[in-house]
């Protein structure tokens, strides 16, 4: 059922200046994708939700410091479902995605989503890392079919551990990964050459804002030393045609083209946090990255 809501602003697709920095440098701001009243709305259910809470993953940095994460496959009518599916959104990616040789339909699927949540003193710092050097493991075969987007459900700058990236770094192709407590990251050779070739750039986000980074950039963030949480939700698409060979889920998510939603329903219909029985949470056990 639809609520009334006549406030909602048109969302724009990517310009080809828009495309063309996101090729060259790995990653891409769209400042103020979500307005005010979406990230608010996205943030008072994303706390209160029970699925949420019960299904975060805790994971430990090198120091022992812990953040949490919930991630899930199945896109549904939630109020995260209604984000990731939103037809402007999944336009951008679709202008981003590489294609396939007679790939001329919609072919943009949802790999999965998390709620990455930070909070104050004690939220962990993640490695260097390439999220196709975990998807490498689930037996992905293109990565310049594979992108994730993140958006800021709270503002995210140095003090509370927003994403750092090395520009350029995707054009590296995957470097090998290993374990650093209980996370997987990047060689730290690879990495050390890399920060003495490209620029190391601190990613700040304003509540709103989305970020758009190719599965190859080297990304990492630093612990929350502040007061204040950092919460972020990070959609992850692939191709149809890109199959995981080794993907440990009974999902197909990653191969069904995605169910696109208006951009409005994420205001008009009326929804809440997640159907735990729907969304095919991730358990840590069967993270084929971790193992």
């Amino acid at each position: 059922m639809a609520i009334s809501n006549p406030t909602i602003m048109a969302k724009q697709l990517l310009t080809p200046a828009q495309i063309q920095q996101y090729h060259e440098d790995g990653y891409l701001i769209v400042r103020g994708f979500y307005d005010e009243e979406e990230v608010s709305r996205l943030y008072r259910i994303a706390v209160d939700d029970a699925a949420i809470s019960k299904h975060a993953i805790n994971v430990n940095d090198s120091t022992g410091k812990r953040s949490k994460l919930s991630l899930w496959y199945k896109p549904g009518d939630d109020v995260y479902g209604l984000l990731t599916r939103g037809e402007t959104l999944v336009g951008a990616v679709d202008q981003l995605l590489e294609r396939q040789r007679g790939d001329e339909g919609h072919s943009v699927c949802h790999y999965h989503s998390k709620l990455m949540q930070k909070e104050p003193r004690v939220g962990g710092a993640w490695e260097w890392h390439q999220d196709y050097g975990y998807w490498y493991k689930n037996e992905f075969l293109f990565p310049e079919q594979m992108m994730s987007v993140m958006i800021a459900v709270t503002d995210a700058n140095v003090e509370n551990g927003c994403l750092q990236v090395i520009r350029g770094s995707h054009k590296m192709g995957r470097v090998e990964h290993g374990f650093s407590g209980e996370q997987v990251g990047a060689s730290q050779k690879y990495v050390d050459l890399a920060l003495k070739t490209m620029e190391h750039v601190y990613v700040e986000l304003n509540a709103g804002d989305a970020l758009f980074f190719h599965s190859n950039i080297l990304h990492r963030s630093e612990a929350n030393v502040s007061d204040r949480a950092r919460w972020s939700l990070i959609s992850c698409y692939n191709r149809s045609a890109n199959i995981g060979y080794n993907e440990s889920s009974s999902s197909s998510a990653s191969i069904t083209p995605i169910d696109i939603v208006p951009d409005d329903a994420l205001l008009t219909w009326e929804t809440a946090g997640l159907a735990e029985s729907d969304a095919d949470f991730l358990s840590k056990e069967a993270d084929v990255s971790l193992k």
